[in-house]
């Protein structure tokens, strides 16, 4: 079953995708927020090209687990989403998956300013990886 993942940032929504056993979580774009909450052109190509089943989306929590300030918001426009897409939606624990990526990235050898568009499709498949290997044990 392929997974679609969506890291929901107030500009950008970093995507990520599984392989079709839904074993191994790929970074694969960052789109403007207004693109996929709109369910844009370029979002359905994302849509149309992958052909998910179901739809994960990062759930920001505090350190002790609890929802953070912004997952009302998130919740609302995921599950907007999922209604537009007639996908299935679940909600992953999204905490620390930013500093991950960017942690990945700076190894990389990327600056600040060059890794700007690639963090939030990094964070997307981190936390999509998180949640195969949890169905996968």
């Amino acid at each position: 079953m392929r997974v679609l993942a969506l890291d929901i940032g107030e500009v950008r929504i970093g995507v990520a995708v599984s392989d079709p056993t839904g074993r191994v979580a790929s970074p694969v774009c960052v789109l403007p927020a207004n693109e996929v909450l709109g369910c844009a052109a370029p979002f359905r190509r994302v849509l149309s090209d992958w052909e998910p089943e179901l739809l994960v989306c990062g759930l920001p929590r505090t350190l002790v687990g609890q929802e953070g300030p912004q997952a009302a918001r998130i919740r609302a426009q995921a599950e907007q989403v999922a209604a537009t897409c007639g996908l299935p939606l679940e909600f992953v624990d999204e905490r620390l998956s930013s500093a991950e990526a960017k942690r990945i990235l700076r190894r990389q050898g990327l600056t600040e300013r060059s890794m700007r568009g690639k963090v939030d499709m990094v964070a997307a498949s981190l936390f999509l990886q998180s949640w195969l290997d949890a169905r996968h044990v």
